[in-house]
């Protein structure tokens, strides 16, 4: 992608670059280059169900100790 921006006649540099930046930001440039900077692999199937099937138990683990802490004075 592409992106250009000319200067005006009796603008100042300063201007010309808030402009810039405010079109870079608009075009999502800056998003999509941070998004791709670190390729993550796709997790198997079995890999998500185990995380999801520890995040169940460690949620469960938690509420037991919850209900059967002492509450705090």
């Amino acid at each position: 992608m592409v992106l250009e921006v000319r200067k005006k006649e009796r603008e100042t540099s300063q201007n010309l670059v808030h402009r810039f930046t405010k079109a870079v930001r608009q075009s999502g440039i800056l998003i999509e280059k941070r998004r791709r900077q670190f390729h993550q692999r796709t997790k198997s199937d079995l890999v998500k169900k185990r995380s999801a099937l520890n995040r169940e138990k460690t949620k469960k683990e938690y509420e037991i100790e919850k209900k059967f802490s002492k509450p705090e004075q």
